[in-house]
Parts: C-alpha cells; structure tokens; sequence
C-alpha cells in the first residue's frame, strides 16, 4: 500500500531549505510505560533576515488509518493528498497527510507554530505493545534570498517504510532520485522527513547515498541515522522522528542526474515521507515557443513568431544560440539568437519560410532551441528536454473556388434596362456550402467589401450590359468572380383596337415595348383594299386612325386595317404584321 517517493516540485535559483516541526509523543514510544499521546505540540519558526519564503508544504502522520482534520495555528487543515503503509510485521496501517500552508506561513511569519486537534488516543492502544505508537508535524520551507548561490531545490516525497520481515533480518530499501543535475557539489546537501524512527535501536540502521554512509555527528551516528532528532536546530527529542540534513559534498558527481538512497535496518521500523535535495546549479534552460503563425492568401510563404525563453533557469542563456525549423520533424530553416537572455528572460523574434509544394496545405511546425538541425547544440542545460516548442499545425490559406456563372439577360425594358433576379446565384457560384457571397456593382466594392447589392431578387439595371461582381468569402481569404447582365430586344405587344375619340382609352394604335426598345422601327396602315393609308415611325408616333390627306376629313371610317411594323432588328428580321380595329 504504500507511496513510492517520487519528483514532487522542483526549484532552480537563489534557494535553500529547513524543516521545522515537532513530535506528539511524551517520550520515545520504545521506552514508553504508560500508554498515551499529545493532542498539540509547537514549534519555533526563526527565518534570518533576507530569507524570503517561497513555499511551505505541511507533512503529517501517525499511527492508524488517518487523523485528516487537524489545526495549525488554529485554522483547520484538511489534506491536499493523503499516503498510507501497513507494517509487514505487525500488519498495522500508518497513516499520512500534505497539505500546501504557504499562503498562512507567509502571512504569520516567524513565530510559534501549534499543531493541533491532532487526537489518536482512539487508536494507540493497539500500537503501544508494538511500540509503533507515534503522531508527529513538520513542515517543508522552501525559501529564497539573493545571496544565495544558484541552485537546484528536489522535492522527492510518498510513504515507504522499512521493515524487518522477521526477527534477525536485515530490511533494506533502495529509493533512486531522479531529474537531478548536478554541475557543482560544493555545498551540496540532502534532507529528510522520516517517521517512527528509535534512538534506542540501533541495530544496522545505516542512511546511504550512492554507497556513502551518512554521518552527522553528534546528533547522527552512523548506525543510527533514524534517531528522534532535528540536526537543522540541534534538536534530539523529536521522538520517533527525524528532520535531518546531510552534507553530500564528494558523495556525487558533477553531471550525475540520479542518486542512489539505501537504507537498512535490523530492528527499527521507519517510514520515509521526504526527501530534499540541494545542488549548486548554474545553468540556462533554452525553451522554445511559437507564438503565432502569419499567413496570407494564395502564397507558401508563412512568417513564424516565436519566443526563446530561460525559464527557471539559475545563468544567463548567451547569446549565438542555435534555433531550428521543422516541417513535419524535417529540418527546414536555421537562426540563432542574437542576444543573451535573462534568467526568467524571454528573447522574441521571428521567421519568414517559404514552405515546399511536398508538404502540402496542411503540415506540422515546431522550433527547437539549442539545436543546429541535427538534434545537437552548443548550451549545456538545466532542462534537456525542454527544447522543443509547442507542435504548431498549420493549414496554408487558399481563396475559395467557384463556379462560373453565365450571362443573365432579360428583356429589354426600354433604352437597354432590365429588371434581373440573380438571388439563385448565391447557391450556385459557391463550390464549398460554408462560403459567404455577396453581390457588389464595382470591383473596388467587392475587394473592400463595402456597399453589397441588398435586392437581389428585382435588381434594376438602367442600362446593359453591366457586370456583377460577387465576392466568395472563406474562413480567411476571399475570391472576386464576375457576370453580365444583358438584355434582349423582346417582340412587342400589338394592341389591336382603336377608339380615336380622345376619351383617354385606346386613341390610338398602342404597341407595348416598342419605341424605347426598337429605336428604328416603322409602321405602315393599310385599308382593307391595300391601300398604304398611314406610315409611322419613332418621331410620328403611334396611328391615331387618320388619313393625312384624306377627302373631305383626315378621319378613317371604323372599320378593319391591316398593319405592317418593321422593327428593323437583326434579331427580328421579318416585319410583324396582322389586323386591327377602328371604331371613333
């Protein structure tokens, strides 16, 4: 059941490291006599000057299956996680909890700190004759001041024990420390948070890193690493459990990027909560970002802004750095920094491509930092792995297609206009149904996008023929396509009935859609008997049942007339001919 330690949180810069906490045990649960536990302990914390607090992590833990609501300086505390383990011995559960106090250690500052409400009088009474009996608090503080060198804060934590599988054997555990990177170990230290731990037992009780038997004496001996002590402020009466801290100077190697922590035991059970590590590391950390992407219609060539970031770093990343481009992971264009940059710096820049036609509209992008192409560069790093930006896909913008459209012509209504409904248009010149079109009557209109044709259904076009100009909009770009709109000289309408008596109806030989349209037309009235009684054209007029010249009156009796009307078309050769009707 129990959690294996693992990375938690990582530090890079001016940091350093303390636990502070305290024990609820009356005595050393070895030596107990009577059975019995604290509800509340204290602890003193005594920051110096210029330590500034970045982070405060609350471990807790004890015997039994979990105390999950407790206070600390009177505010109650409820677990961000929770761990448990059960002793192989004994089969007994022990419990812990996390919880992040940062936001309440920063605001109360130095001081006493109280655990509280922290009961297991319940359940220690099956503890005691194992004397596993314990309840302890101790809180992580992570803390930053400018003095410091550049460092490297691990967080490693969970809940392992280590225990004896039976009397006269040798328990042995082995917890490797991973991401770490190691450039200088002068100074170098680790910590730890452990539970349950004896002073009085002592039988092959050993803390190791990388085969190096941890000392720290006098608090520390080396068979006694799981004590009851405090080795951060000289303390030996935390029973039944360890806040300690260890020089590794010479333990491990510049480079290394894992440790090796192996603990044994012949007779203590112990259960490990945290572990902390602290390694000067000055380094830069190359991290690359693209931020956007630009493109523009109808062209391969893309402009790539993007961001060359040290983040968490503890050096400045120089500059010279190298910078690659891919195209679905084939290396494409090359640059390079041409500044330093910050730690926590960001360096912005970008970069025109034009992408090959083998890659089609659609492809992948990313950059990597530190990187000359080939996957190699020239920085050493805090974060190897960090070099690649986000993998961007692009899709290149392309003006939509359409259809083409033919002519609309109509008849002409007179000197070439024309009434026009085009709004069927609308569907037919688009190849992709999610394309927006308009109508507009000028180009200039249609590339702006201003003043579109709103009546689409009864256009009125004062003269023909006149080209529409539609624009076809995609998600980005845009396609200009035209047509006309012609007319047609349509054969006219002959009313065939006259009644020249000037009471406004019918006075005269009417013909609808011919003087504006047929510009050259003629008309010649004959009588019954054939007789060329009246000839007509666009300056005379329509027939008003008269016979210039006629005997006696200029009036033509009622009767039937014949009519020719040459309209003098290419379209309409031949005349239009047929009766009408006098009667005045």
């Amino acid at each position: 059941m129990a959690q294996d330690i693992s990375l938690y949180q990582q530090f890079n810069g001016r940091y350093d490291f303390l636990f502070f906490g305290n024990t609820l045990n009356p005595v050393e649960n070895n030596i107990q006599t009577t059975c019995e536990i604290n509800t509340s302990s204290s602890a003193t914390l005594n920051l110096a000057s210029g330590n500034i607090i970045e982070k405060a992590y609350l471990y807790w833990a004890g015997s039994g299956t979990g105390d999950f609501d407790i206070k600390l300086n009177d505010v109650t505390i409820t677990p961000d996680r929770t761990f448990s383990t059960i002793q192989s011995l004994s089969g007994l559960p022990f419990f812990g909890g996390f919880k992040d106090v940062t936001e309440q250690v920063i605001a109360t500052g130095n001081g006493i700190y109280t655990v509280s409400d922290f009961d297991l009088n319940d359940v220690i009474a099956d503890y005691c004759p194992n004397a596993t009996n314990f309840a302890g608090w101790g809180i992580l503080l992570v803390y930053r001041n400018d003095t410091l060198p550049l460092n490297q804060i691990n967080i490693y934590d969970g809940f392992e024990s280590l225990s004896i599988a039976f009397f006269g054997d040798i328990a042995e555990l082995n917890i490797i420390l991973e991401n770490l990177n190691v450039i200088d170990n002068v100074g170098s230290k680790i910590g730890f948070l452990a539970w349950e731990g004896d002073k009085n037992l002592q039988v092959e009780e050993r803390l190791r890193l990388n085969g190096n038997i941890l000392v720290n004496l006098p608090l520390n001996p080396a068979n006694n690493a799981f004590n009851g002590t405090n080795s951060f402020n000289g303390q030996s009466n935390v029973y039944n459990m360890d806040m300690d801290v260890y020089s590794t100077q010479n333990m491990i190697n510049i480079g290394d990027t894992t440790a090796e922590i192996k603990m044994t035991t012949g007779q203590d059970y112990v259960i490990i909560n945290t572990f902390v590590t602290k390694f000067n590391n000055q380094l830069p950390d190359a991290t690359a970002q693209i931020v956007d992407v630009l493109k523009e219609c109808d062209t391969r060539t893309i402009t790539v802004n993007f961001e060359i970031s040290n983040p968490n770093s503890t050096e400045i990343l120089p500059s010279g750095v190298p910078i690659s481009v891919y195209i679905n992971n084939d290396f494409i264009e090359y640059t390079e920094t041409t500044l330093p940059i910050a730690i926590n710096g960001v360096w912005q820049s970008q970069i025109t491509l034009t992408v090959p036609e083998s890659y089609g509209d659609t492809f992948t992008l990313k950059i990597v930092a530190d990187d000359h192409g080939d996957g190699t560069g020239i920085v050493t790093e805090l974060n190897e792995n960090n070099n690649v930006s986000n993998i961007f896909e692009v899709t290149l913008y392309k003006s939509p297609l359409f259809n083409s459209l033919e002519p609309l012509e109509v008849c002409n209504e007179g000197y070439t206009a024309g009434t026009f409904n085009f709004s069927n248009y609308n569907e037919i010149v688009k190849v992709e149904e999610t394309d927006v079109v308009h109508f507009f009557e000028t180009q200039t209109d249609a590339e702006n996008n201003s003043n579109p044709i709103l009546n689409t259904t009864n256009y009125i076009a004062t003269t023909t023929p006149k080209e529409i100009f539609i624009r076809i909009d995609s998600q980005n770009c845009y396609s200009i396509t035209s047509f006309l709109l012609t007319t047609r000289n349509c054969l006219p309408t002959v009313y065939n009935y006259v009644s020249a008596n000037n009471d406004g109806y019918n006075d005269e030989f009417f013909i609808d859609g011919l003087l504006t349209i047929f510009l050259n037309f003629k008309i010649e009235i004959y009588n019954r008997w054939g007789r060329l009684i009246w000839t007509g054209n666009a300056d005379s007029g329509f027939w008003k049942g008269q016979v210039p010249n006629g005997i006696g009156t200029e009036k033509a009796p009622d009767g039937t007339y014949y009519y020719l009307i040459f309209l003098n078309d290419k379209d309409h050769p031949e005349p239009l001919k047929g009766y009408l009707y006098l009667n005045h």
